[in-house]
């Protein structure tokens, strides 16, 4: 990931041999990004290089679906505007997407309580019931007794934290909860701090379509423990207005296991091992903190 690095000469000659109207326009650096390298490209747009095995089929399902959701969206997204096909200079897709003003939320987390409201507008916007042949994920969307038998040593990154018991049992009973039963909707499938945007304290932006995909909207829904300040949910949960105690169970038991996720990759930043995230780590126990007030 952060080891593997591609030159602006090379996004250059990318865009000249494809998109040469947008050559000349000035091209700078993002410190960021996991599966994809990233460029700004003039003052709107963003150039981005897949540099993971899976990143060119990310990139495909937000250039076949990101746009035609994008309209409908409260929020701006780096919705694709112009795709890079493969070629002799480089063997796989590429994008120019819309480029989302703000920090990413591990670096400036949303501290605003009205932020609530917006996530809710979002994901009430977002969840309407995907088309036949939308994308599907084996780890977003899905029934959370599906994941439980592999989720078990993910305890082990707070074996010896104070949350460790209550977090275990949040997530005992998000898998004992009644499974989705309606229609799969359309989600954004990975809603934690680096893939939203903040400007001064707001939610400003949802960025990272890749893992976007239909299913249970309780993986999006637990979003209102990963990204929103403390004593937040519920003023979410009564926006969004769409989620039953269920749900909401199960979305608890997404957020323990996204900040499982979050506290992993932190540690192995802070440890300086290859993919390690260290801004990730304090977020990922914010989310076990909230989610545990809301018991």
């Amino acid at each position: 990931m952060d080891e593997i690095r591609f030159e602006q000469s090379l996004v250059r000659a990318l865009l000249r041999d494809q998109h040469p109207d947008l050559a000349d326009l000035e091209l700078r650096d993002i410190n960021g990004g996991w599966d994809n390298q990233v460029w700004r490209l003039g003052e709107e747009l963003a150039v981005r290089l897949p540099r993971t095995a899976r990143a060119p089929a990310l990139l495909r399902t937000e250039q076949r679906w990101l746009p035609l959701l994008a309209n409908r969206l409260p929020l701006p997204t780096p919705t694709p505007v112009r795709i890079g096909e493969p070629s002799s200079m480089f063997e796989h897709t590429w994008t120019i997407t819309r480029w989302v003003e703000g920090e990413p939320a591990d670096r400036a987390p949303v501290v605003r309580v009205d932020a609530a409201q917006a996530l809710a507008k979002f994901l009430g916007a977002l969840h309407h019931q995907a088309p036949t042949g939308a994308p599907a994920n084996p780890a977003r969307g899905i029934p959370l007794a599906l994941l439980h038998a592999g989720v078990g040593s993910g305890f082990d990154v707070i074996a010896d934290h104070a949350s460790a018991d209550g977090a275990r049992e949040v997530w005992e009973k998000a898998v004992a909860a009644p499974a989705w039963q309606g229609a799969p909707v359309w989600l954004h499938g990975d809603l934690h701090p680096a893939n939203v945007v903040v400007r001064d304290g707001m939610l400003a932006g949802v960025i990272d379509f890749g893992d976007m995909c239909a299913g249970d909207p309780a993986t999006d829904l637990s979003a209102a423990w990963i990204l929103l300040p403390a004593g937040a949910a519920s003023q979410f949960f009564d926006a969004y207005g769409q989620a039953d105690e269920p749900t909401i169970t199960r979305a608890r038991g997404w957020a323990v296991l996204r900040a499982l996720g979050l506290i992993q990759i932190g540690q192995n930043g802070r440890r300086g091992l290859p993919g390690g995230k260290s801004t990730w780590e304090p977020a990922g126990y914010a989310t076990l903190e909230r989610v545990l007030a809301a018991n």
